[in-house]
């Protein structure tokens, strides 16, 4: 007869990073903004407010 086995159920290792601030989300081709890991707004290229520079920073170094 087997013996039972513990199972992890929860791993208390790493928590999952929180997003805060904007990204540029692939799928949707928007920049959205995360408060707290919770999706706050978005918006497409053409009506955010940033110039293209930071646009384009930002699509390369925040995109998820």
């Amino acid at each position: 007869m087997n013996s039972p086995a513990q199972l992890e159920m929860f791993d208390m290792d790493e928590p999952a990073p929180v997003l805060n601030g904007m990204y540029y989300e692939k799928k949707t081709n928007k920049f959205v903004s995360y408060v707290n890991g919770r999706r706050h707004f978005e918006v497409t290229i053409g009506r955010c407010l940033g110039d293209k520079a930071w646009k384009e920073k930002t699509m390369r170094e925040r995109a998820i």
